[in-house]
Protein backbone atom coordinates (compact mmCIF):
# COMPACT_ATOMS: atom_id res chain seq x y z
CA UNK A 1 0.00 0.00 0.00
CA UNK A 2 1.32 3.39 -0.92
CA UNK A 3 0.93 6.52 1.19
CA UNK A 4 0.42 9.91 -0.44
CA UNK A 5 0.59 13.27 1.34
CA UNK A 6 -1.46 16.07 -0.21
CA UNK A 7 -1.45 19.77 0.58
CA UNK A 8 1.63 19.99 2.75
CA UNK A 9 1.79 23.35 4.48
CA UNK A 10 4.39 25.65 2.82
CA UNK A 11 7.02 26.91 5.24
CA UNK A 12 6.43 24.12 7.74
CA UNK A 13 10.09 23.14 7.61
CA UNK A 14 11.13 26.63 8.72
CA UNK A 15 9.02 26.53 11.87
CA UNK A 16 6.65 29.40 11.01
CA UNK A 17 3.75 27.05 10.18
CA UNK A 18 2.61 23.78 11.74
CA UNK A 19 4.18 20.78 9.96
CA UNK A 20 1.40 18.63 8.51
CA UNK A 21 -0.32 17.59 5.29
CA UNK A 22 -3.96 18.57 4.74
CA UNK A 23 -4.82 15.07 3.53
CA UNK A 24 -3.00 11.74 3.68
CA UNK A 25 -4.15 8.87 1.47
CA UNK A 26 -3.40 5.34 2.66
CA UNK A 27 -4.92 2.80 0.32
CA UNK A 28 -8.61 3.62 -0.11
CA UNK A 29 -8.75 5.81 3.00
CA UNK A 30 -8.15 9.55 3.19
CA UNK A 31 -7.27 11.17 6.50
CA UNK A 32 -8.05 14.89 6.66
CA UNK A 33 -6.15 16.94 9.23
CA UNK A 34 -8.08 18.93 11.80
CA UNK A 35 -9.77 21.98 10.32
CA UNK A 36 -10.26 25.12 12.39
CA UNK A 37 -12.53 28.03 11.43
CA UNK A 38 -9.93 29.99 9.47
CA UNK A 39 -10.70 31.95 6.32
CA UNK A 40 -8.75 31.72 3.05
CA UNK A 41 -6.11 34.09 4.45
CA UNK A 42 -5.63 31.97 7.58
CA UNK A 43 -7.41 34.38 9.93
CA UNK A 44 -9.83 32.82 12.39
CA UNK A 45 -13.42 33.86 11.73
CA UNK A 46 -15.30 35.58 14.50
CA UNK A 47 -18.75 34.78 15.75
CA UNK A 48 -20.16 31.97 17.78
CA UNK A 49 -20.12 28.23 17.44
CA UNK A 50 -22.53 28.21 14.46
CA UNK A 51 -20.36 30.49 12.32
CA UNK A 52 -17.16 28.75 13.35
CA UNK A 53 -18.60 25.29 12.69
CA UNK A 54 -19.74 26.36 9.21
CA UNK A 55 -16.24 27.63 8.40
CA UNK A 56 -14.50 24.54 9.78
CA UNK A 57 -16.76 22.27 7.69
CA UNK A 58 -16.21 24.44 4.59
CA UNK A 59 -12.47 23.99 5.19
CA UNK A 60 -13.03 20.24 5.51
CA UNK A 61 -14.88 20.30 2.17
CA UNK A 62 -12.00 22.23 0.57
CA UNK A 63 -9.46 19.69 1.82
CA UNK A 64 -11.59 16.81 0.48
CA UNK A 65 -11.88 18.60 -2.87
CA UNK A 66 -8.07 18.42 -3.17
CA UNK A 67 -8.52 14.66 -3.66
CA UNK A 68 -11.81 14.87 -5.62
CA UNK A 69 -13.95 13.78 -2.65
CA UNK A 70 -16.80 15.37 -0.74
CA UNK A 71 -18.72 15.08 2.49
CA UNK A 72 -20.69 12.00 1.30
CA UNK A 73 -17.33 10.14 1.21
CA UNK A 74 -16.65 10.81 4.90
CA UNK A 75 -16.96 7.72 7.11
CA UNK A 76 -15.67 9.10 10.45
CA UNK A 77 -15.48 12.55 12.02
CA UNK A 78 -13.78 13.65 15.19
CA UNK A 79 -14.78 17.06 16.53
CA UNK A 80 -13.45 19.05 19.45
CA UNK A 81 -15.47 21.79 21.12
CA UNK A 82 -14.01 24.20 23.64
CA UNK A 83 -17.36 24.53 25.46
CA UNK A 84 -19.76 21.61 25.91
CA UNK A 85 -22.67 24.08 26.13
CA UNK A 86 -22.17 24.61 22.37
CA UNK A 87 -22.96 20.95 21.59
CA UNK A 88 -26.58 21.55 20.52
CA UNK A 89 -25.77 24.47 18.23
CA UNK A 90 -22.82 22.54 16.80
CA UNK A 91 -25.07 19.55 16.04
CA UNK A 92 -27.59 21.76 14.23
CA UNK A 93 -24.98 23.16 11.84
CA UNK A 94 -23.29 19.77 11.46
CA UNK A 95 -26.62 18.26 10.35
CA UNK A 96 -27.03 21.01 7.72
CA UNK A 97 -23.87 19.79 6.02
CA UNK A 98 -24.03 16.03 6.49
CA UNK A 99 -27.80 15.50 6.25
CA UNK A 100 -28.77 11.87 5.76
CA UNK A 101 -25.20 10.73 4.95
CA UNK A 102 -24.10 10.79 8.57
CA UNK A 103 -20.63 9.38 9.27
CA UNK A 104 -19.59 7.81 12.54
CA UNK A 105 -18.52 10.57 14.92
CA UNK A 106 -16.78 11.37 18.18
CA UNK A 107 -17.18 14.78 19.78
CA UNK A 108 -15.28 15.82 22.87
CA UNK A 109 -14.47 18.91 24.86
CA UNK A 110 -10.90 20.12 24.58
CA UNK A 111 -8.78 23.15 25.18
CA UNK A 112 -7.91 24.41 21.69
CA UNK A 113 -4.41 25.13 20.43
CA UNK A 114 -5.69 28.32 18.73
CA UNK A 115 -8.36 30.76 19.88
CA UNK A 116 -11.38 29.04 18.34
CA UNK A 117 -14.45 27.13 19.43
CA UNK A 118 -14.22 24.04 17.22
CA UNK A 119 -11.84 21.80 15.28
CA UNK A 120 -12.96 18.99 12.97
CA UNK A 121 -11.02 16.14 11.33
CA UNK A 122 -12.32 13.37 9.11
CA UNK A 123 -11.59 10.03 7.51
CA UNK A 124 -13.02 9.49 4.03
CA UNK A 125 -13.20 6.37 1.91
CA UNK A 126 -13.00 6.01 -1.84
CA UNK A 127 -12.18 2.65 -3.41
CA UNK A 128 -9.42 2.74 -5.99
CA UNK A 129 -10.56 2.50 -9.57
CA UNK A 130 -9.10 -0.29 -11.66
Amino acid sequence: MSIERIGAIPGASTGDKPPYAKVVRAGDFYFVSGQVPADANGALVGGGIAEQTRQAIRNLEAALKLVDLGLPDVVKVTAWLDDPRDFGAFNKVYAEFFGAALPARSCVRAEMMVDCKVEIEAVAYSPATA
